[in-house]
């Protein structure tokens, strides 16, 4: 099983290091190439949260 990254392709970080198009931290982004499969979908739940709590649907 393979993860895929959320990126929407709208890549604007907040003041917090959030990106406003998939809900992940800057570290998250830079780490995903390295990120096993459990913790990419560990930052996806975690963006997933971002997300709602931003009012977005993710």
């Amino acid at each position: 099983m393979q993860i895929e990254s959320p990126c929407i392709g709208v890549c604007a970080l907040d003041e917090n290091d959030v990106c406003m198009g998939c809900f992940r931290t800057a570290d998250d982004i830079t780490e995903w190439s390295i990120y096993s499969d459990a913790e990419k979908a560990e930052a996806n739940r975690v963006a997933a949260e971002r997300a709602v709590d931003a009012g977005m649907t993710f």
